[in-house]
């Protein structure tokens, strides 16, 4: 009968107030096939696994394969140049991994595949350029002292050959300047952008040595890449170290125009195959752009390789067929390498009097005129150089000043010198330090500490020689000779009394040392039931409060 049919197998089942998620005691029959289901879906999760770890361990194998097939082929140096054009490293070369080659035997230059931001106006105002270089001082170099014993003449060989820029002179359209110009949210002057972004940190490492071509550019690295290879024809707009990229501040302002300064970190790699790669990186490319809020007009364009300090290029080359392989590193000087605009951005044709066109570069170029331009907002030069370091480098919200400076201002404030000494400089991409600026330096409790107790600065050790030297200021040559006493290669940390004393310095490696973790100390160093903070950071720390506790006796 009806009334006899069990309507509980109609029934939607209910959630289970005591948590069981059914409405009742499952039956015989549904706890079999539940189990059955669930014993078929964990075997497919066990399999998935163990299918997967398989493949890896196949996939794994047969690249080892090829990898020991290509060295008995190929040898070690083969394997090399064989890898520095295999860049998605499958051990096969694509046609587009390949065309560097059949460029460099045929001697034809394929079209590059370089993407635009946007199309420009044929009928727009055009910006002439020209650069300018002074080749690198040979005898700035370290391996210079000792007539470059153990540099094989074609590890050199591209660095030599470079004396004049590839193209002395280009033209651009006004509206390629575009890439420079403030996004929506940045109109206050001192605001920071990234025009490029940086890609590396120091989680990420770095990016590899043993590559000849940069990577075709895409987006705004396309005009930097244009821009840079009037220089030379291999620039890499993203370097193979932290902090790459482009970053622009807004310097000033007004109706129509802004006025932006801008750093660039980028390299060149100056050697060709068969030679191993030599890496060629300026410090940092800085300079500014008056340009037209609409980017219709640029009145002044400057880049250029700053050269106020004694050395500004950082060069590394490799020895061997391997991206292990032993990496020589020199430092050097370069006097000039430099964009310079030779006058405002002007259109192709104007119009007479009468209405007729003219060609305004024709046999009688036209003379314009400009108006003034009167900025309503603005902040100076240093300023703005100082916002853009501070985005590239958060380490430096402390203020590092030339030594002379410091000693004078430690002097004032009744403070010690937290000193810093180095072969390359500290805020850019010749540095030696790289380590220290990224990790402990721009950490909180450390700059705390620094902006309230110490005036930093740090130095070159070429400056420090000049000062010990400097017959017309004794005093703080000897303060420069304490300094190198204490020196040892690559990074010296010194803390010191206004008069020069020091009470104590520690050497980078040595600092590295004590920070390196043993295995049985990571779960304690990185608890964080106690609050985080890293060994290096503790360690910087315990060092600089110790310098404070020698100091007392001398500082009352």
């Amino acid at each position: 009968m009806a009334g006899d049919v069990d309507q509980g197998a109609d029934r939607e089942e209910q959630p289970d107030p005591g948590g069981r998620g059914l409405g009742g005691p499952p039956s015989a029959a549904k706890r079999g096939s539940w189990i059955t289901r669930a014993l078929a879906a964990l075997a497919v999760f066990a399999v998935v696994p163990v299918l997967a770890f398989g493949i890896k361990y196949y996939q794994d194998g047969q690249q080892l394969k090829r990898h020991e097939e290509s060295m008995k082929i190929l040898g070690a140096e083969g394997l090399f140049l064989f890898s520095s054009l295999d860049t998605d490293h499958d051990s096969y070369l694509s046609p587009e991994e390949f065309r560097p080659i059949a460029e460099k035997l045929t001697g034809i230059t394929s079209p590059g595949e370089f993407e635009e931001e946007e199309s420009h106006d044929p009928n727009g105002e055009t910006l002439a350029l020209e650069a300018t270089m002074q080749p690198l001082q040979m005898d700035s170099m370290t391996k210079s002292k000792d007539g470059f014993l153990g540099v094989t003449h074609s590890s050199l060989s591209g660095l030599r050959a470079w004396r004049a820029p590839a193209t002395p002179s280009s033209t651009f359209s006004a509206g390629q300047f575009r890439v420079f110009l403030p996004p929506k949210n940045k109109h206050e002057v001192g605001d920071t952008w990234w025009v490029i972004p940086s890609e590396l940190n120091i989680f990420t490492g770095y990016l590899p040595n043993n590559r000849y071509n940069p990577p075709p550019p895409k987006g705004k690295e396309v005009f930097l890449h244009s821009l840079l290879s009037m220089f030379h024809p291999r620039p890499f707009i993203k370097s193979r170290f932290a902090p790459q990229g482009t970053v622009a501040c807004l310097r000033a302002t007004s109706d129509f125009y802004y006025d932006i300064v801008f750093r660039v970190h980028a390299e060149f790699q100056l050697n060709e195959v068969p030679d191993f790669p030599f890496w060629f990186t300026p410090g940092q490319f800085t300079g500014n752009i008056i340009i037209s809020k609409d980017a219709s007009h640029v009145r002044h364009f400057h880049l250029y390789v700053p050269n106020d300090r004694p050395l500004n290029v950082d060069m590394e080359w490799l020895y061997g067929g391997s991206e292990s392989s032993n990496m020589e590193v020199d430092i050097g000087f370069l006097p000039q390498l430099e964009l310079l605009s030779s006058g405002p951005s002007t259109p192709p044709f104007v119009t007479d009097e009468e209405g007729r066109v003219v060609e305004s570069r024709g046999p009688e170029p036209i003379h314009f005129v400009f108006e003034d331009i009167h900025w309503t907002a603005e902040v100076g030069q240093q300023e703005a150089q100082r916002h853009l370091e501070v985005t590239f480098y958060p380490f430096k919200k402390v203020s590092y000043l030339p030594l002379p400076e410091a000693f004078e201002r430690a002097g004032a404030e009744h403070k010690l010198v937290h000193s810093i000494v180095l072969w390359g400089a500290l805020d850019d991409q010749s540095c030696s330090g790289r380590t220290l600026r990224e990790t402990v330096l721009e950490s909180p409790p450390v700059l705390a500490l620094l902006n309230h107790s110490f005036i930093s600065s740090w130095s070159l050790v070429r400056e420090l020689e000049h000062m010990q030297t400097d017959e017309q200021n004794l005093v703080l040559g000897q303060k420069a000779q304490m300094h190198l006493e204490k020196y040892n290669f690559p990074v010296e940390m010194i803390v010191a009394l206004p008069n020069g004393t020091i009470v104590h310095h520690i050497n980078a490696n040595s600092f590295l040392d004590e920070t390196a973790m043993k295995p049985e100390e990571e779960d304690a160093a990185f608890s964080f039931s106690a609050g985080f903070e890293d060994p290096s950071t503790s360690t910087y720390m315990a060092f600089l409060k110790e310098a404070l506790q020698r100091a007392e006796e001398f500082m009352q």
